[in-house]
């Protein structure tokens, strides 16, 4: 992957042929990393220049410290956007990654041409999600990454793609394990860290997409379909068969959805 700042990231290019649209900018999950919208690369043929950034510390350890709030992630991403003469673009983020898209949108909204909110959430943790993010810590101290995916996947993924998609689940454990355990901690650290955004929603006046997984059990359609109301003229989308990580688990349909969003609405 290139680098610019302390970023690494995916690039795709827009097709030469295909009309400009502009950037289409995909920040990743935790705890996977930016290959995970390798399947969204294909958008560069509809004429977007997409760009998925490489949280620090995400897909090996440069041997710098790791980010421990979503304030750092988000700065880093600005600055691989200004890096790359990114003046404003259409800026998605899956579950953390959308949580760097709000904290992206408080500090700089002026980047954004429109806004892809997949399988998130505004609100802060609770204390229960705190609580669970402390005994994913211990875990991740005591049996490392390997114990952190085994513990997620049932989580991440829908049933049937447990059930069915093999080739998913060895994949999403794949893009996990090559994350070291500090940059884990780290993005555990972020998480627990992060502001409430739910008084940012009223202030979102691009054209925004709210997408969540029919079967999601971490941010569920009802946050969705919640998040969604609390963004005046957003769109709302939900995909069927997919658990938290839509976009992995069924990409036809999340780039359907999400090409339907980019050419009516952007």
């Amino acid at each position: 992957m290139p680098t610019i700042g302390r970023l690494r990231y995916l690039e795709a290019r827009a097709n030469p042929r295909a009309r400009g649209r502009g950037a289409l900018v995909l920040i990743h999950a935790f705890p996977l990393n930016a290959r995970m919208w390798e399947g969204q690369l294909s958008f560069s043929e509809r004429g977007w220049r997409v760009i998925a950034p490489q949280l620090r510390g995400f897909d090996g350890d440069d041997g710098r410290p790791v980010v421990t709030s979503m304030d750092d992630y988000a700065g880093e991403v600005i600055d691989l956007l200004d890096g790359l003469h990114v003046e404003d673009a259409v800026i998605g983020g899956l579950s953390m990654g959308g949580y760097v898209a709000f904290a992206m949108f408080r500090h700089a909204p002026r980047y954004f041409q429109g806004v892809v909110l997949a399988d998130t959430r505004p609100q802060a943790d609770t204390p229960d999600g705190l609580e669970a993010r402390s005994r994913m810590l211990a875990l991740l101290r005591e049996k490392g990454p390997t114990a952190v995916a085994d513990e997620m996947i049932p989580r991440l993924l829908g049933p049937s793609t447990l059930s069915e998609r093999p080739d998913i689940v060895d994949r999403v454990r794949g893009l996990i394990l090559l994350n070291g355990a500090d940059a884990i901690a780290g993005g555990i650290a972020a998480l627990m860290a992060r502001a409430d955004s739910t008084d940012l929603l009223t202030s979102i006046h691009c054209p925004t997409l709210v997408v969540v997984g029919e079967h999601d059990a971490i941010t569920p359609p009802a946050v969705g379909q919640a998040l969604h109301e609390g963004i005046a003229g957003s769109e709302f989308a939900v995909i069927p068969n997919a658990g938290h990580l839509a976009n992995l688990e069924q990409p036809e349909l999340f780039n359907d959805v999400l090409a339907r969003f980019l050419d009516h609405r952007v």
